[in-house]
């Protein structure tokens, strides 16, 4: 999926999230987004998820307008923008079977991709935990599976190494270069300089006072 940013700023009652901003990630790549808080990061990630719509200029994914109200949004993108909805009663298993039945997947096989998708974040031994009994870095290596564990044509990270330590960090970075190399586009909001060193294809300053080269 291409995704393509023209001039999209943000403005919500006369405060700006966002200036004025252009960008564009060709398929199979990844762009990271670097820069203090408060530039907005965060606020062009969710223009791009279709979340929100910009003030001003445009965001398309593959040419169309980035909605979320369009299954077709909704079909290609997996986002981790803040911590995804969970259910108090439901274990960490639970949630991914869930979302295996939701895509339509095969019944029969399900355990064995709930298995894998656990592992591919070192948390198969938490199957069977509620959220709520998870520490803060299990929790968000639980996100990540979770959001990992959906098909989509797009990825959108918001921090996604926060909380993590070094290896889990290196381990983030090996997994984004897979989803690359298997087709999908990823662009994320990175603090991490060697998370974005092993991971990025490009980096993009996004800045305060909106001036770009």
């Amino acid at each position: 999926m291409r995704v393509e940013v023209a001039g999209a700023a943000k403005a919500v009652d006369g405060a700006v999230l966002l200036r004025p901003v252009s960008l564009r990630v060709e398929p199979g790549t990844c762009t990271v987004l670097r820069g203090p808080n408060g530039a907005g990061k965060t606020t062009l990630l969710r223009l791009v998820a279709g979340v929100t719509a910009p003030t001003e200029g445009a965001v398309t994914l593959d040419g169309r307008p980035a909605d979320e109200r369009d299954p077709w949004t909704r079909d290609a993108v997996a986002a981790l923008l803040g911590p995804p909805a969970t259910y108090r009663d439901l274990t960490l298993a639970d949630h991914l079977v869930l979302v295996d039945a939701t895509w339509g997947r095969d019944p029969d096989t399900c355990a064995d991709r709930v298995e894998e998708a656990l592992a591919r974040f070192g948390v198969e031994g938490l199957a069977d935990r509620f959220t709520h009994e998870l520490s803060s870095g299990q929790r968000q290596l639980f996100h990540l599976a979770l959001t990992w564990f959906r098909p989509a044509r797009l990825l959108l990270l918001d921090e996604p190494e926060q909380r993590l330590d070094d290896d889990r960090r290196a381990r983030l970075a090996d997994l984004v270069r897979e989803r690359c190399a298997g087709g999908v586009t990823v662009l994320m909001a990175c603090h991490d300089p060697d998370v974005t060193a092993a991971a990025a294809d490009a980096v993009l300053e996004v800045r305060e006072d909106g001036r770009y080269p």
